[in-house]
């Protein structure tokens, strides 16, 4: 049992803590349910959710909602070109966000669709080789004249 203040009292009773509350003209909440004995505290229940709720919002504003980038390639791309985009997708991945790719085939192109699937396992291999782990969210796919596919990055595993 805690009281307002935040000091320990001690193991009490239910009853004994209901009585507590209610001198103080507060309520009862539990905080800890699965605590062995349960922690209960006396508090303003109005005052105690509110608090609740801000510590919410600050968590989520906080925390980066994974955003999606897109890069198109297109089915016969040059080097050069490539690797400008591959400098794009690794620093997308590297901050965290989520990557679609996608194949652009235009006009005689679309006769050639394993070269879009041929670049997408290139693309991949790229990643493998410098260090990126990637998770394949979206097998690849046509869309129309477009072949697509998603991957978002995985965390690194902390050694030690």
């Amino acid at each position: 049992m805690i009281d307002l203040g935040g000091e320990q009292i001690g193991v009490l009773t239910l009853e004994e803590a209901l009585a507590k509350a209610q001198k103080a003209g507060l309520d009862l909440v539990e905080i800890a349910p699965k605590a062995k004995p349960p922690v209960a505290r006396i508090v303003d229940f109005g005052k105690f959710r509110y608090e609740q709720e801000k510590k919410l919002r600050e968590a989520k504003k906080k925390s980066k909602a994974a955003e999606l980038k897109e890069v198109r390639f297109s089915s016969f791309i040059a080097e050069g070109d490539y690797m400008t985009r591959m400098a794009r997708v690794s620093e997308f991945l590297k901050q965290g966000s989520k990557v679609r790719l996608v194949v652009v085939f235009k006009g005689r192109h679309m006769d050639s669709k394993k070269f879009g699937y041929r670049l997408i396992e290139r693309i991949l291999g790229y990643l493998g080789e410098n260090d990126l782990t990637v998770a394949v969210d979206m097998e690849p796919k046509f869309l129309g004249r477009h072949l697509a596919t998603v991957i978002s990055p995985l965390k690194k595993m902390k050694s030690g």
